[in-house]
C-alpha cells in the first residue's frame, strides 16, 4: 500500500489543542502509531501552537465552546454546519468520534452521512450522561449513529449499556488503553518515614483532589503533598489548604508537559489517584507506575485490574482511608520497595502498541478488510 492510498480518519476533540487532558494526549499517541495504515485529520479548538503533538494534520474549529445548558444546542448546530463542510471537502473514509457526549462527537454523528463512524468513550462523557439528561441524550444519539463503540474496559461498557438500555450491546468493543512505556523505572524507593506525595492531573470535582488534601490532616506523619495541574477546582483547593492550615505541607505547581512530569516522578515516594467516580483508564496513574512509583487510589470499577499489585486501594472519597494507606506506606519501607517493583511490572501490561493494534483492527473491520 502506498502512502497516498492510506484511508483517512477524521477525528478530534472540541478542546484547545494542548496536552491539558488525557484525551488529547491519548489521541496524539494513538494516531501517531496508526500512521503506517491511516492518515489522520484532527479537529480541535485553537491552542497556543506550542504543543509538539503527533497529528499529521490539524484544523482549528471556529465555533465557541459551550457546556451543557441552554447554549449547548446552538453550539452543536454551529459545529455540525462546520463539520458538514469539512466532510464534503476532505471526504474521510472513516470518522472516530471522541467522547460520547462532546459537541464535536454529536456534530460528527449528525453530519456523517454515509461515512462509517466509530465512537470512543473516554469516561467524563459517561459520567456526565449518568447525571445530566442533556448529556445522556447526546450519548444515546452518538451511540445510535455509530457502527461500533470503543470502550476501554468492561466497567465502561456496562455503564454505556445501562445508559442506552441494552439496545446497542453488540456495538460495544473493548479497546484496552495504554501508554508509551519507558525503557526502565526511574523511581528509587527511599527508606524515610516522611513521604513526598504527588497528585497530578486535571483539577475538577471528579478527580477529588480535596480527598488528598483532607487526608493530610489525618495522617500520623507530617507528609508533604505536591499537586500539579490546572482546572476549575484550583481556587477552592488553594482556599481549602489555607483553611486547614496546610500551607507548609501542601504546595501547588502548574500543569506541565508529560515528559517533564515523568522526570519529576523520581522526586516522590507515592502517587495519589483520588478519582471518586467512573474512570476510563487512569492514564497518569499508569504512567507513574511505569516509572516505579507506587499508587494509592480510590477503588473504582476497573481500576483494580488496571493498576494491579503495584497499588493500594481505599474507599473513594474517604480521606481517613487514604490517610491510613499513606501511613502504612510510611511505616513500611519494604512495602514501598515491593509496590515499586510490582507497579513497574503491572504497567508493562498497558503498552500503547496494544491499544493501537485493537483500534487499527476495529477500524479495518468497519471499513471492510478487502478495501484496506
Amino acid at each position: 500500500m502506498t502512502r497516498q492510498l492510506r484511508p483517512l480518519i477524521m477525528t478530534g476533540v472540541d478542546l484547545p489543542l494542548e496536552p491539558s487532558c488525557g484525551s488529547t494526549i491519548w489521541c496524539s499517541n494513538v494516531y501517531q502509531q496508526l500512521a503506517p495504515d491511516f492518515r489522520t485529520t484532527f479537529l480541535a479548538l485553537p491552542g497556543s501552537g506550542l504543543w509538539q503533538h503527533s497529528f499529521e494534520e490539524t484544523i482549528d474549529l471556529r465555533a465557541t465552546k459551550q457546556p451543557y445548558g441552554p447554549r449547548f444546542n446552538r453550539y452543536t448546530e454551529e459545529l455540525t454546519e462546520e463539520v458538514e463542510r469539512l466532510l464534503r471537502h476532505r471526504r474521510p473514509d472513516l470518522i472516530h468520534a471522541q467522547h460520547l457526549g462532546f459537541g464535536l462527537a454529536l456534530a460528527f454523528a449528525r453530519a456523517k452521512g454515509n461515512t462509517p463512524l466509530i465512537s470512543i468513550a473516554h469516561g467524563t462523557d459517561v459520567i456526565a450522561a449518568a447525571e445530566n439528561d442533556q448529556a445522556r441524550n447526546a450519548l444515546i444519539e452518538i451511540v445510535t449513529a455509530s457502527t461500533a463503540v470503543a470502550v476501554p474496559n468492561t466497567a465502561m461498557a456496562d455503564q454505556v449499556n445501562t445508559l442506552t438500555r441494552g439496545k446497542f450491546t453488540d456495538r460495544l468493543i473493548t479497546v484496552p488503553w495504554g501508554i508509551p512505556l519507558p525503557d526502565h523505572p526511574t523511581v528509587q524507593p527511599t527508606s524515610g518515614r516522611r513521604l513526598q506525595l504527588l497528585h497530578a492531573g486535571r483539577l475538577d470535582a471528579n478527580k477529588s483532589t480535596t480527598t488528598a488534601i483532607e487526608a493530610m490532616t489525618r495522617t500520623a506523619g507530617e507528609h508533604h503533598l505536591t499537586v500539579i495541574g490546572s482546572g476549575s477546582e484550583l481556587p477552592s483547593l488553594t482556599a481549602l489548604v489555607d483553611y486547614l492550615g496546610l500551607t507548609a505541607r501542601v504546595r501547588f505547581e502548574p500543569f506541565m508537559p508529560r515528559e517533564q512530569l515523568w522526570e519529576h516522578f523520581a522526586d516522590f515516594d507515592a502517587f495519589l489517584f483520588t478519582t471518586k467516580q467512573l474512570e476510563a483508564f487512569g492514564l497518569v496513574a499508569v504512567e507513574a507506575q511505569a516509572h516505579g512509583l507506587p499508587v494509592v487510589y480510590g477503588d473504582l470499577p476497573g481500576l483494580r485490574h488496571t493498576l494491579g499489585a503495584g497499588a493500594l486501594a481505599y474507599q473513594p472519597g474517604d480521606a481517613a482511608g487514604l490517610a491510613a494507606c499513606i501511613d502504612q506506606l510510611a511505616d513500611d519501607p519494604g512495602l514501598r520497595r515491593t509496590l515499586s517493583s510490582a507497579a513497574a511490572t503491572s504497567a508493562r501490561r498497558h503498552d500503547i502498541t496494544t491499544t493501537t493494534a485493537h483500534l487499527r483492527n476495529l477500524s479495518k473491520t468497519v471499513l471492510g478488510a478487502t478495501h484496506v
